[in-house]
């Protein structure tokens, strides 16, 4: 076993922090986890220092994980975040009828929008945002492209705001590097990583709560985090945590099962991390 992993162990058995360099793949003993989830990438985003990758640069849907171009893109307009949206009949999901728990003639903020666009990944409240641009939606789908072509995602497009769409693309690759993007902005941080949010319809009051079931447990150190599904994306997850002090982003594309998402980030998590039984395997 290497000095540092039996440092570790015993720094963790007798209940002390750790604070060690960077994780590097080199350091890792445990065998590489095996993933459900069709292609992925895991990434120190301090380092750079790919980790694992599967498809890695294979373009795919990526379902809701569009929410953060969409936020980024209104966040870069610089807009009114206490303007008031209403949902309308247009914001509904005609392309798949999926249902949301947002109803039409709701008002809210562009902030409570933007929250629930990414928190809980509703379709309408992202569609609406992209309605509500100043110079229309075709525009915000412009500017959202425009952001990738920035950000050089080579292999990433875009039709809409929500995800919906299977036209909407990009790669394990790109997507990290879209995540790193989006972890500079703390309303993306901040709204992403949120719990719930109380929004009031007429004379009641309705609850949404995050799509990330691991933002809720506080053993986990979750930045950035944003859920996606179709059928013709399957199960999605991205995520910027840390582990052991270090940022990792996670990107993790068409899993078969919305729990297997969980189980491979979990999975992930706990091959990065030194185990405490660690000196049994000497």
């Amino acid at each position: 076993m290497k000095l540092k992993t039996k440092i570790t162990a015993a720094l963790l058995f007798f209940g002390c922090a750790v604070s060690l360099p960077a994780l590097s793949v080199s350091d890792l003993s445990i065998p590489v986890p095996r993933l459900k989830s069709a292609a992925f990438i895991v990434k120190n985003q301090r380092t750079d220092e790919l980790l694992l990758s599967r498809r890695a640069d294979t373009a795919q849907p990526i379902a809701s994980i569009t929410k953060l171009m969409t936020a980024m893109t209104i966040l870069d307009g610089k807009l009114d975040m206490n303007e008031e949206i209403v949902i309308l009949e247009a914001d509904k999901d005609r392309l798949r009828n999926s249902a949301s728990r947002l109803p039409v003639g709701t008002k809210l903020t562009r902030g409570e929008t933007l929250q629930l666009a990414l928190m809980s990944s509703d379709n309408r409240a992202a569609h609406a945002l992209g309605r509500t641009w100043p110079s229309g939606f075709e525009a915000f789908v412009e500017a959202m492209n425009r952001k990738a072509r920035m950000l050089g995602l080579e292999n990433t497009r875009f039709v809409e705001p929500t995800g919906l769409s299977e036209a909407n693309v990009s790669t394990p690759l790109d997507l990290q590097r879209m995540v790193d993007a989006a972890s500079q902005y703390p309303v993306i941080r901040d709204l992403t990583t949120s719990r719930e949010l109380l929004v009031r319809y007429k004379n009641s009051m309705l609850t949404f709560g995050n799509s990330n079931a691991l933002v809720r447990n506080t053993f986990w150190e979750i930045d950035v985090s944003k859920t996606g599904y179709i059928a013709d994306a399957g199960y999605c997850l991205v995520m910027q945590m840390k582990v052991s002090g270090e940022p990792i982003i996670v990107v993790l594309l068409n899993a078969g099962a919305e729990n297997d998402r969980i189980e491979d980030a979990r999975r992930i998590r706990q091959w990065l991390q030194v185990p405490q039984n660690a000196a049994a395997r000497k």
